[in-house]
């Protein structure tokens, strides 16, 4: 029996069911991963017990050497991992990276152009009920609505309208090659900052799956938990220049202490995505999304943009009379955990959506390929399409589990077999 048990119980219970939804189901959310060991063992180590507001060498507390040890060598890998000149690892999240950013380089009512969430972008992004949008002038570039893809000729309109001071290029459910050499053109031309919002390819990026902004963007940020498969926080990288500014935007600007437990995950999660072996993952990834794209399509179902390029694929549930709500409440049922979402032009709100977004690079971590994502979306059709038949829900309750437990999620034990 562990310390949790035996102090906490309850607490203790609640933390081994969702071990086991975890580990019986098929987490197929594009912003989810499965983290390793090395990461779970860094988030839980001692320094979480360490207070250390400021920067390695600048700290307002003493008993700061191995801290910012553990900082330094953050930053340096994620320069590396980037190609960047500067980076701030200590955001605790991708809309705080984002808020820093921001103030670093804007003043409040100052115009700033990020894309539609119906199209795909983040509510960070200018979204009417976010921070972003309170603080600042948002206005929008979208898709087109014939190919849905990001339409640049409106793009450039835009800014040359509007004159934003900042350009976000980024989105959470867009599932096609960005291309940042454009952005940093169009910024260019209108004398904007660039800042491209990467949490969702990061890995990709890291892996040259994906084309970099970093030679593009004047300030990248990201997110540390989804493609990059680290812990649950974010980073900022930027040009030497504006170190500075983003520094003192990030503390003492939006935050105080760093959580120096989650820094050294961090520094973990970039030393693994340094190996050949993560360069190899995020290429099975992108096969693993378009084999899963593939047999949706083949089964009927229509897929925004008409495929992918990344981890994602967007679903349009709504052509088959279904909303993205009813859609991922039936596959919740059967243990595939997905999540609504809207669609370019969507006509339902957010919180029902006419999308469903689907992800791999939690089940490419797992171990699967192409022929397990081919099996998966025949189950997830056919649940679709049969979502009051019991005998469909059974049967594939029975081949989720199947697979879940032929590819065993990393870092979760099955409690039954070991006699916990």
């Amino acid at each position: 029996m562990g310390a949790l048990e035996q102090t906490d119980p309850e607490v203790a219970a609640i933390i081994h069911k969702e071990e086991e939804r975890q580990r019986l189901g098929l987490e197929i959310i594009a912003s989810e991963n499965l983290t390793s060991a090395a990461v779970l063992e860094a988030v839980g180590s001692v320094l979480t017990n360490k207070y250390a507001e400021g920067y390695p060498g600048k700290r307002y507390y003493g008993g700061c050497q191995y801290v910012d040890e553990v900082e330094e060598l953050a930053r340096s890998r994620a320069c590396e991992l980037f190609g960047a000149e500067h980076a701030n690892v200590q955001p605790h999240s991708g809309a705080e990276a984002n808020m820093a950013t921001y103030s670093a380089l804007m003043k409040v009512g100052d115009t700033a152009m990020g894309m539609n969430l119906s199209d795909g972008g983040h509510l960070t992004h200018g979204l009417e009920v976010n921070f972003s949008a309170r603080l600042y002038n948002f206005v929008h570039y979208g898709v087109d609505r014939e190919r849905e893809l990001i339409d640049y000729d409106q793009m450039r309109e835009t800014a040359k309208r509007e004159r934003p001071a900042v350009i976000i290029a980024g989105a959470t459910t867009y599932s096609r090659i960005i291309d940042f050499e454009v952005c940093g053109q169009i910024a260019d031309e209108v004398g904007a900052y660039l800042v491209a919002d990467i949490a969702h390819i990061a890995g990709l990026v890291a892996a040259g799956v994906h084309p970099s902004p970093v030679p593009h963007a004047h300030v990248v940020t990201s997110t540390t938990h989804k493609t990059l498969r680290g812990p649950r926080s974010a980073f900022i990288l930027c040009r030497e220049e504006l170190a500075e500014r983003i520094d003192k935007a990030v503390f003492p600007g939006t935050q105080g202490g760093p959580h120096m437990h989650v820094i050294a995950a961090k520094a973990v999660c970039f030393g693994e995505a340094m190996k050949p072996e993560f360069t190899e993952y995020q290429k099975r990834v992108v096969e693993n999304a378009q084999a899963l794209a593939e047999e949706l399509q083949a089964q009927g179902w229509r897929i925004v943009s008409g495929g992918t390029d990344n981890h994602l694929v967007l679903v349009d549930v709504g052509a088959r009379g279904l909303s993205g709500s009813k859609a991922q409440k039936a596959l919740d049922a059967v243990g595939i955990y997905a999540n609504k979402n809207t669609i370019p032009f969507d006509e339902r709100p957010p919180y029902i959506g006419s999308g469903l977004r689907l992800g791999t690079p939690g089940l490419t971590t797992r171990g699967m390929g192409p022929e397990e994502m081919r099996s998966i979306g025949g189950i997830i059709a056919r649940v679709l399409e049969n979502r009051e038949d019991e005998k469909v829900q059974t049967e594939a309750r029975r081949r989720v589990r199947e697979l879940a437990e032929a590819y065993p999620a990393p870092g979760i034990t099955d409690r039954a077999a070991v006699g916990a």
